[in-house]
């Protein structure tokens, strides 16, 4: 069985260091919020009640956020004459 998104994400909040408050930020560069709590029930063990997977989207969200933090914003493209 591979990777599931949950994962995924928690590797990549390991590698880069990020807390949850880093990770909220990141998700708000693309205007998708996300709590505290929806947070905690995703990093959870698999067999704990409160556990939550992580949709695509969510990850989508995230990783599309990380691009921009990294990198900062696209430069705007200029009118062509």
């Amino acid at each position: 069985m591979g990777l599931t998104n949950n994962d995924i994400f928690k590797k990549l909040r390991v590698a880069h260091k990020l807390r949850d408050t880093d990770i909220i930020e990141i998700c708000a560069l693309v205007d998708f919020k996300v709590t505290k709590g929806e947070l905690g029930a995703i990093f959870r063990a698999e067999d704990h009640p409160k556990y939550v997977e992580c949709g695509d989207q969510f990850l989508r969200n995230f990783l599309n956020g990380l691009v921009i933090h990294m990198r900062g914003p696209l430069p705007k493209k200029e009118a062509k004459k």
